[in-house]
């Protein structure tokens, strides 16, 4: 049998992610390892996977003017094939457009019969003679911002809501672009200037980081295949990610309780900055999720994190006698601030969700307040960028729980660049995704009295 071409396997993933609302990345890898692919050819299909995804909502709208009104529904194969073909033709330039759509032909011909296929071909000749339709052509602002960028309307509604057009529209061109792959140092065993050096030798081109001082970004190579990455001196985190640790600021012998700490980056980062010295519990209510905190800490040589399987909404009844000095709560979220690694969370979540998350959020920070010393200190983060689960969540919080105050000092711990750049109010930090082009990041700390 002969070996399916990149675009017949991007085309079954395309099918798989939306049939199932598997999760992109990881169905992606799945299929890398399966397809045996050449490994030029991987970077090809994950752009078109996740370009074919993140620009969903606009490739629909050029569709719908091509598609003669009164055709029966295209089945969801024939519709996701004229969307990878369109995004083809329309957003990369290095293959010719008559061999886009005679490959999308000859795919259509497999699957299908001859009137697929000769629909696919009239579709995509059509759009290349007379060029994709204007978005000006939408009336109503809300409309036309969602498909121009391809995002859910509701979701273009409630940034706007919050943070104005303009700050939007940033925020959406800026989660259309791929992710970089950021690394951090250890610097308890090298410097990054030191790191930058040795993985160059090693043929992999990396930079500083542009916000945290411990982050290096990787122009070309595979940083995981480095000895240096292996050595347990890198840890693969995006940069945003990194400022929770110093958020936090644990000091050498403290206790610490990390509540949501799958997969381990920010407990190993705060093991890190405590020399080694003091606990670090680290809690996922799944064993199997538990199991990469440990590997993480055990390639990283840090032997005093102590992860567990526990749903942090116990963790009261379980660490009743055992207070903490800090805790950190990287609660689960919506994740609308890691949207260019995982595109298909913009289609896959509703409004509803983050609502049902959101009390989620409470119940775990009501659980482990009792559990933070007089004194102590409680840092909330998430990988969002909704004000419901954040600034709404701490105010709730606040509400229900008087000993607890802002923390304003987190600012001090924090870069001076976040201060100049990021959205801050009363002590709660927003990272969005075009302030650094990092990960969008909610964080504050609060302090519990004495």
């Amino acid at each position: 049998m002969a070996a399916k071409s990149v675009r017949e396997v991007a085309l079954e993933t395309l099918v798989q992610i939306e049939k199932s609302q598997a999760y992109s990345n990881l169905l992606l890898n799945q299929k890398i390892k399966q397809a045996n692919l050449e490994p030029r050819d991987i970077g090809l299909l994950t752009e078109l996977v996740y370009g074919t995804v993140q620009r969903q909502k606009t490739l629909d709208y050029y569709i719908a003017s091509f598609v003669a009104k009164g055709k029966r529904k295209l089945e969801d194969w024939v519709r996701i094939l004229l969307r990878l073909s369109v995004y083809q033709l329309v957003y990369l330039d290095k293959v010719p457009p008559h061999a886009i759509i005679h490959e999308a032909v000859n795919i259509a011909k497999k699957r299908g019969h001859k009137g697929i296929s000769g629909l696919v071909n009239g579709v995509l000749r059509s759009m290349q003679r007379q060029g994709m339709p204007p978005f000006a052509a939408i009336e109503d602002k809300v409309k036309r911002l969602a498909v121009e960028y391809s995002y859910p309307e509701w979701l273009v509604k409630r940034w706007i809501d919050q943070y104005g057009e303009e700050e939007t529209v940033s925020i959406c061109e800026e989660m259309l672009l791929p992710p970089k792959v950021t690394a951090r140092v250890n610097v308890r065993k090298r410097t990054v200037e030191e790191a930058l050096e040795r993985l160059e030798h090693e043929g992999v081109q990396a930079t500083n980081g542009v916000l945290s001082d411990d982050a290096i970004v990787v122009d070309k190579g595979t940083i995981t295949s480095t000895r240096l990455f292996q050595d347990g001196e890198l840890t693969i985190q995006d940069e945003s990610s990194m400022l929770v640790a110093r958020a936090v600021a644990p000091r050498p012998g403290e206790r610490i309780l990390d509540a949501c700490a799958a997969p381990g980056g920010k407990s190993t980062h705060m093991a890190e900055r405590m020399d080694g010295e003091g606990t670090i519990v680290s809690l996922d209510m799944h064993r199997h999720k538990v199991k990469l905190i440990e590997e993480q800490a055990k390639r990283l040589g840090l032997d005093n994190i102590k992860a567990q399987t526990l749903d942090a909404r116990k963790a009261r009844e379980v660490f009743a006698d055992e207070p903490f000095d800090r805790i950190l709560v990287d609660a689960p979220c919506s994740g609308l601030g890691v949207i260019r690694r995982k595109p298909d969370i913009k289609w896959t979540k509703r409004e509803a969700d983050m609502k049902a998350i959101r009390n989620v959020q409470l119940d775990i920070l009501s659980s482990v307040a009792k559990l933070v010393k007089p004194g102590g200190l409680l840092i909330y983060s998430t990988c969002t960028i909704d004000q419901l689960e954040n600034e709404q969540v701490i105010a709730e919080f606040m509400e229900a729980h008087g000993e607890f105050s802002i923390d304003d000092t987190v600012l001090d711990r924090l870069p001076a660049a976040v201060q100049a750049t990021c959205n801050i109010r009363e002590g709660m930090v927003t990272i969005l995704p075009h302030h650094f082009g990092t990960d969008g990041f909610f964080i504050t700390c609060l302090k519990k009295g004495t």
